[in-house]
């Protein structure tokens, strides 16, 4: 391959780079809010705290999200106790979009 092929190899893998990361922001961005309200419908509600400390963070590039309970109590809540049956809300929440994540991205990988 010759110098000129290589270059324009480069330059057109740079071009793919600058339109893909804005859709994949926005896939990620779109299936961490679809996860964090998955997680809100699923929690379940005594006071409403549990369900309100449930948020989303896209952070930096916009290719990271996080999707935390921010309740002291959330994790006891997902995973049980010693005398209280584990009620999972985030776990079956990102179960459910994960195959969304993967297909988008799938999507954007293949030029679509």
């Amino acid at each position: 391959m010759s110098g000129d092929a290589i270059r324009r190899v480069a330059a057109d893998l740079t071009r793919q780079a600058a339109t893909i990361q804005p859709r994949a922001s926005q896939v990620v961005r779109k299936v961490a809010l679809d996860t964090e309200a998955d997680a809100k419908a699923l929690a379940p509600v005594d006071t409403g705290n549990l369900r309100g400390s449930i948020t989303t963070a896209v952070q930096g590039d916009g290719l990271r999200a996080a999707v935390v309970a921010t309740a002291s109590y959330a994790h006891w809540v997902e995973s049980g106790t010693s005398r209280m049956a584990p009620q999972p809300f985030m776990g079956p929440a990102t179960d459910r979009n994960a195959p969304k994540f993967r297909e988008a991205m799938a999507r954007l990988a293949e030029g679509d």
